[in-house]
């Protein structure tokens, strides 16, 4: 792999500051949800099983943090991932943690079944 440009403090405030972001379980699985496209408050809630409260204060901080935009129509607003590249990390990582669960299970295979 090619050696990467340190980055500066300040950027990497937003980088840590993004994958906090992206660290909540229940954003996750909002972001989920929205893979299928653009919804509504009252769509995402459907989608995701969670609460009105929970869902709007997540979605919230989805938008600050620009990975959804916000739609006004009439007395909807309507969510919709901005950074599509957010999938891409979210495929990337969902793709490691696979990998080491894999491994991890047979690991324990062995030892069950007393292989070396």
């Amino acid at each position: 792999m090619a050696a990467k440009a340190f980055l500066k403090p300040e950027l990497i405030e937003h980088v840590a500051r993004r994958f906090r972001t992206l660290g909540d379980p229940t954003r996750l699985t909002i972001l989920q949800a929205l893979l299928a496209g653009p919804a509504t408050v009252t769509e995402v809630i459907r989608a995701t099983g969670r609460g009105q409260a929970n869902v709007s204060k997540h979605l919230s901080v989805l938008a600050d943090a620009d990975i959804l935009s916000r739609t006004r129509d009439g007395t909807r607003i309507i969510y919709e991932v901005i950074d599509p590249l957010v999938f891409k990390l979210c495929d990337i990582v969902c793709g490691s943690v696979r990998k080491q669960m894999a491994q991890r299970l047979k690991e324990h295979q062995k030892l069950l079944l007393g292989k070396r």
